[in-house]
């Protein structure tokens, strides 16, 4: 175990025995997988025939199933010809946003839409997010109920809160006040945001193909990032532009949350990104594909269409909206911006920048869960390995983020896990056969016993 690991057993193992000493009941809850082939999230060859116990929603034990110790009053089920993995973690989304395809910060941001989401991003068995700053404080609040549960029934979130947005540049959203116009300012607004308890701290620095006026200027980035490590926290940043990466590297900016879109990431960013420690945590694959399209090719696909109200497919499908988006001056420059996205991803991969999955979900059309899916099988297309794919979605994306006890199947950590009818390191598009998905060790409902907007057997069966 890690020391963090060994001092939550401890803690755990001296509240069980204070239990005892004062004769309260002890009922620990034991569930034993057994006989399965597990992916642990480290980057290592799944294993065949292994075991995972855990109790009161921790990894206890993991190994070869012949070797499983005795767990007297556990249930074990048997999952032979199973596959077995650590939850996926998105780590970039954006939650609260939008009804449907409607979005609306104002309208829409509120506790049972934040949590409703959680639970879709669950069902697809994301078990963990990191929401990349257009948070208000609710998430504060949210993100605390959750860790002082532990063991939940939706994604585990972690916060960006109020990124930094320069005053009449791009980013945020409108609604929330997350503006700044100098350094001072983009000093005091970090301050005062990563006191409320952010994990990390977003910045965006794009003009929409130039359609906006002004980017960030490097003098304010410079100090976002400063006051960012000032608090101990990590600086993330939206980019689209080659330049405006390979300056913000130089500031010491921690990780990209964007691909370079412009042109191809070339050696002598990659490596200042490697020298700089610099990650690509998330290069948004699945955000850029999805603007290729006036109708997304996945309307009709039952793992899609049951997370969505009818009411949404319609409006997707509507030839009002396929026209608009046909004849946005927009349109025609996304096909190149995709390509180079992807081959940006291929040639970071290559040159060893450290690398995440990450969606940019939750806006209007980026749907939450589903788009993580799309996201592995990009990946996969732009050049990696499907094992490479699913390390960055679990372990990688898990250890960006020292508060995620979860994205690696070890004793201490999280039971966050994700149970397929098939091998997705064989095939990335196995990820969709999910069969369980489990939060702190309970088991949560799938995609397919989902049925949104219509009455449960409306869907039909299910069909990992």
């Amino acid at each position: 175990m890690t020391r963090p690991d060994r001092v939550r057993a401890i803690i755990r193992a001296g509240v069980a025995a204070a239990a005892m000493c004062f004769g309260l009941p002890v009922a620990a809850e034991t569930v034993v997988l057994d006989h399965v082939t597990l992916f642990d999230g480290t980057g290592s060859a799944p294993q065949r025939d292994q075991a995972l116990v855990m109790t009161d929603g921790r990894i206890t034990w993991v190994g070869p199933a012949k070797r499983r110790p005795a767990t007297q009053g556990a249930s074990v089920e048997d999952l032979r010809g199973k596959f077995l993995m650590p939850g996926l973690i998105d780590s970039h989304v954006h939650l609260g946003l939008v009804n449907g395809v409607d979005q609306s910060f104002t309208k829409y941001y509120d506790r049972a839409n934040i949590d409703a989401q959680l639970r879709l991003y669950a069902a697809y068995g994301v078990t963990s997010v990191y929401t990349l700053g257009t948070d208000g404080d609710l998430i504060h609040q949210v993100i605390a109920d959750q860790r002082r549960a532990g063991r939940i029934d939706m994604a585990r979130a972690y916060t960006a809160g109020r990124g930094v947005v320069f005053k009449d540049s791009y980013g945020g959203v409108p609604g929330l006040d997350q503006s700044v116009s100098t350094p001072a300012e983009a000093t005091a607004m970090v301050r005062r945001e990563t006191a409320k308890g952010d994990d990390f701290v977003k910045l965006w620095m794009d003009d929409e193909f130039g359609t906006v006026a002004k980017r960030m200027p490097y003098p304010v980035s410079r100090e976002v990032i400063a006051a960012a490590h000032a608090a101990g926290k990590p600086a993330a940043a939206h980019i689209f532009y080659y330049d405006n990466a390979a300056e913000l590297t130089r500031q010491g900016v921690d990780v990209f949350m964007h691909q370079v879109r412009d042109r191809v990431a070339d050696p002598a960013l990659i490596g200042a990104m490697k020298a700089s420690g610099a990650w690509q945590l998330a290069s948004t694959l699945s955000r850029e594909a999805s603007f290729t399209y006036t109708l997304l090719p996945f309307v009709d696909d039952p793992f899609f269409s049951r997370g969505v109200a009818p009411s949404t497919i319609a409006t997707l499908k509507s030839a009002e909206r396929r026209q608009k988006l046909a004849a946005s001056p927009l349109f025609a420059k996304y096909p190149p911006v995709l390509r180079n996205a992807m081959a940006s991803l291929a040639a970071e991969v290559k040159g060893g920048v450290r690398y995440g999955m990450g969606t940019d979900s939750g806006p209007t059309a980026r749907f939450p869960g589903y788009f993580a899916h799309w996201e592995l099988e990009l990946m996969v297309k732009a050049g990696l390995t499907p094992l490479q794919a699913l390390t960055a979605a679990t372990g990688t994306n898990a250890s960006f983020l020292s508060a995620n006890e979860s994205g690696v199947l070890r004793p201490g950590k999280w039971a966050d896990l994700l149970v397929l009818d098939r091998d997705p390191t064989r095939d990335i598009r196995n990820t969709r056969a999910i069969r369980a998905v489990y939060v702190g060790g309970r088991k949560v409902p799938t995609i397919w016993q989902t049925c949104v907007g219509r009455a449960a057997q409306a869907c039909g069966a299910g069909r990992p």
